[in-house]
């Protein structure tokens, strides 16, 4: 393994919160592709017998401050009909794309937003039917995650989505502390909270994570500890801890909150960056005394919780399976390609996304996206492997690629270890990371884009 003798104090600091690394390349390196690749073409050559099904619905009753999800607040004259009515014309088109040549078969299906609660019984009922009828996934088979909010976690929704086979639910609470909720532009009461999570634990489904967010304006130790007591006190198999980003174009954004780094503002950048990662130590260390796992930066699985629900299914590997994105604000992923439709957040383009996508007809090719070589596929996979807690076997990488990532990525692992984020004493053939490195990931993480995928997405213009 090579090795750098550079001292950690000999290197430039780097800010710890750069951005959050949840899928690479990211969209806004996307762009219109201007052949419009038939999917069926796309997905010919690809194995299709470990893929991911992912259903995205871009509702939410509000829209909290710190997010810049692509979602619309509410759903007026039918919209959510017309929007089903749509999943459902692209299911049967993609479900026609991946032939019958050989065995179609989902190893994982979730959910997600949006806020996918936000539909009614009723129409879960029928996104189901989507995800088993149209494209063939067996929900009561394969682990099935699904997203929710405090005030649509209602018994009857709860219901259907334990009928169904809904394995995991996860629930953004954010923080227990009223006064934090309502810094962080989220309207809600802890009562509130209190009674969501307690129907959630009456519809018995199997994994419950529960998502707080640290640095809101305010927060101190003290109530980011009652917050944690709060969500430990229901057991929950999961949580993830969220260091709060302040985004163009958000809510918390246009009020001025937070610091977007501006020279003048240095001082408050860097004292808020300390408060974020004082606050990340105290969370880890607190769960991690309570029996809790760390998998990676954000998530902590309890001991005894099943193993799939952090690492998804034994057969499905994010670093090469693929995946299927039904909906406007999903992606799919093939080997070459990665593909969606447009991406925004300001809500005036959001809804005008989401109108086009309702009207569409004709599904059977891909819109935006970007291709990924040999290269990115590399960057993709370290990217994938390192950031988690278990780190990346390099024999993995060396079986896909034939080469060694110490090779590949000379530069960049050096730093790393200069920096004190590779962990020493890790066994031979695992590059893992160390305590210092996971705490400094959404740094490291940004650190592995290609120069290519950089200056795409620094020419993406902001909608």
């Amino acid at each position: 393994m090579t090795t750098s003798t550079a001292k950690a104090t000999d290197i430039p600091a780097v800010r710890p919160y750069e951005s959050y690394v949840y899928a690479y390349p990211h969209k806004t390196a996307y762009r219109p592709l201007p052949e419009r690749p038939v999917l069926r073409e796309l997905w010919a050559a690809e194995r299709k017998d470990a893929l991911s099904l992912y259903l995205h619905i871009p509702f939410c009753e509000v829209r909290c401050g710190f997010c810049n999800l692509f979602t619309r607040i509410g759903a007026p004259e039918e919209l959510t009909t017309r929007y089903l009515d749509a999943l459902d014309r692209q299911a049967v088109a993609v479900r026609d794309a991946l032939g019958d040549g050989e065995p179609v078969r989902f190893a994982a299906a979730a959910f997600g937003g949006g806020t996918p609660t936000f539909l009614t019984a009723g129409e879960l009922e029928r996104l189901c039917d989507i995800a088993e009828k149209r494209m063939g996934a067996d929900l009561r088979a394969v682990p099935l995650s699904v997203e929710t909010s405090p005030s649509t976690a209602t018994a009857d929704r709860l219901a259907v989505l334990a009928d169904r086979g809904t394995t995991r639910i996860s629930i953004g609470v954010q923080s227990f502390v009223d006064a934090e909720a309502k810094a962080a532009v989220r309207p809600q009461r802890r009562a509130e909270v209190e009674g969501a999570l307690g129907r959630i634990r009456d519809a018995r489904i199997p994994v419950l994570n529960i998502d707080l967010i640290y640095g809101i304006d305010g927060q101190t130790e003290r109530t980011w500890l009652t917050s944690l007591d709060a969500a430990l006190a229901w057991r929950p198999e999961e949580l993830y801890l969220y260091p709060l980003y302040v985004r163009p174009l958000t809510g918390l954004h246009r009020l001025g909150a937070g610091v977007t780094g501006p020279e003048a503002e240095a001082l408050e950048q860097a004292a808020w960056d300390e408060q974020r990662l004082r606050l990340y130590a105290v969370g880890r260390d607190h769960l991690l005394a309570h029996g809790y796992e760390q998998v990676s930066m954000r998530m902590f699985r309890r001991a005894d919780a099943p193993r799939e629900s952090a690492d998804g299914p034994e057969d499905y590997a994010c670093q090469t399976d693929g995946m299927i994105g039904l909906g406007c604000g999903a992606r799919s992923y093939t080997s070459a390609l990665h593909y969606s439709f447009d991406y925004a957040v300001d809500m005036r383009e959001i809804r005008s996304i989401i109108d086009s996508f309702t009207a569409t007809q004709d599904f059977s090719r891909a819109e935006v996206g970007r291709y990924v070589d040999e290269e990115e596929a590399r960057r993709r996979h370290l990217l994938q492997s390192v950031l988690q807690a278990a780190g990346l076997p390099v024999a993995d990488y060396r079986a896909r690629f034939g080469t060694d990532p110490w090779a590949d990525f000379p530069a960049e692992l050096a730093e790393f270890a200069a920096r004190g984020w590779l962990d020493e004493g890790a066994p031979e053939g695992l590059l893992r990371l160390s305590p210092l490195g996971l705490a400094h990931s959404d740094a490291l993480g940004p650190a592995l884009f290609s120069p290519g995928v950089r200056a795409a997405m620094a020419a993406y213009e902001r909608k």
